[in-house]
C-alpha cells in the first residue's frame, strides 16, 4: 500500500502518469487527473458544462459531467485500451472543473461557455468539453473558430441539429445550422455519422445515416470521413444518442436503429490522421441510465478522444 495514492485529483505532484487511486474510492475528476486552474505546460484540458436548459426532450444532461467524470474512474491505473500506453506518460492533462452558469440567466451561458473555453485555447491545450446538451457545442465551436479558422465539423449523432435559427436560440437541436451561417463551420468539409431523423435542411453536410453505417464496416466509415474532412482543421462532437437506446438509454432524445458502442469506438479509433483541435461529448443524461451505462460509453469515447490526442503528441515527439 505504500506506493499508493488517495484522492489523485487534489494530491497529485505532476499532471503526467497514472494515478493509483481504488476504482471505488478517491475524489472523482475525469479520469483521476487533478483538479486545476493551471494552464502552465498543459497539453490537454477537461472542461465540465452542466447546462441543458436547450433541450427539446427529457431534461438532465446537465449531470452529465458528474456522470462521465464517475465512470471515467476505471480507466486510470493501467494502459489503455485499445491505444495499449498510459494516456498520460507523455501528456500533462488537467480537469479544469465546471464552467459556472447562471440558471436564471440563460442569455448569458454561450458567452460564459465561450469565455472559459478561449481561455484555455488561447493557452495552446486542447479541449475536450463534457456536456450538457448539445447547445453547448455551439459556444465551443466559437472559440476554436476564433484561433483556428472555420472547422470541419465530424458531428455523431442521430439529429442533424440543423432546424432554424435566428442567432439567439438557446436550442440543442439548432447549433448546426447557426454554426454554418456564422461562417464557423465548413460545411463542403463537414460530415455527420448516424442520422436517423429527419430535419428540413443539410446545407451540404455529408449525411452517413443509420441505415448506412449499419450496413458498412467501421473502416469503411472511418476512410469516408478521412477522405471527406481530408487535413482541413476538425472539431469532433459526440452525442452520446448517436448510438442506439441499447447502448446509451441515458439521454434526452433517443432514437432506435443506431449503431452499438463497440462499432462506432472501432470508428473513433482509425481517426487519429484527422487534424482535430478540439472535441466534446454530449447529452449524456443519467436520470435515464440503467448500471451507468450511458455513462460508461460517454466515458470511454472521451478516452478515445484523449487517446488519439496523446498518440498525435508521440508522434511529435
Amino acid at each position: 500500500m505504500a506506493s499508493k495514492s488517495i484522492d489523485n485529483a487534489f494530491t497529485a505532484k505532476t499532471l503526467r502518469g497514472a494515478a493509483t487511486d481504488p476504482t471505488y474510492a478517491g475524489v472523482l475528476s475525469f479520469m483521476r487527473r487533478k483538479y486545476s486552474k493551471d494552464l502552465t505546460d498543459v497539453d490537454a484540458v477537461v472542461l465540465g458544462i452542466p447546462f441543458d436548459a436547450a433541450v427539446s426532450n427529457r431534461p438532465g444532461a446537465r449531470f452529465g459531467p458528474q456522470a462521465i467524470r464517475r465512470a471515467s474512474a476505471i480507466f486510470d491505473n493501467d494502459p489503455q485500451y485499445p491505444f495499449a500506453r498510459d494516456l498520460f506518460e507523455q501528456m500533462a492533462v488537467v480537469d479544469y472543473g465546471d464552467v459556472l452558469l447562471d440558471y436564471g440567466n440563460h442569455q448569458h451561458t454561450p458567452g460564459l461557455i465561450e469565455q472559459e473555453a478561449a481561455k484555455i485555447i488561447a493557452s495552446g491545450a486542447y479541449l475536450l468539453g463534457l456536456g450538457g446538451d448539445h447547445f453547448v457545442t455551439w459556444p465551443l465551436l466559437k472559440a476554436h473558430a476564433a484561433k483556428h479558422g472555420p472547422l470541419a465539423l465530424v458531428h455523431f449523432d442521430a439529429h442533424q441539429d440543423t432546424w432554424d435559427d435566428d442567432g439567439q436560440r438557446i436550442d440543442h437541436g439548432s447549433f448546426v445550422c447557426r454554426a454554418v451561417r456564422e461562417g464557423v463551420i465548413d460545411p463542403k468539409k463537414s460530415i455527420q455519422i448516424g442520422i436517423r431523423t429527419e430535419a428540413p435542411e443539410d446545407f451540404g453536410i455529408r449525411i452517413i445515416p443509420g441505415y448506412e453505417v449499419e450496413d458498412m464496416g467501421a473502416q469503411a466509415i472511418a476512410d469516408a470521413i478521412l477522405a471527406h474532412v481530408g487535413t482541413t482543421p476538425t472539431y469532433l462532437t459526440f452525442d452520446i444518442d448517436c448510438l442506439d437506446p441499447a447502448y446509451a438509454p441515458g439521454t434526452g432524445t433517443p432514437v432506435a436503429g443506431g449503431p452499438s458502442s463497440a462499432k462506432i469506438l472501432s470508428v473513433l479509433r482509425k481517426l487519429g490522421a484527422l487534424d482535430i483541435r478540439g472535441s466534446d461529448v454530449v447529452e449524456v443524461a443519467p436520470a435515464y441510465d440503467h448500471a451507468d451505462i450511458t455513462a460508461i460509453a460517454g466515458a470511454t469515447v472521451a478516452m478515445y478522444m484523449l487517446g488519439l490526442r496523446a498518440e498525435k503528441l508521440a508522434t511529435r515527439a
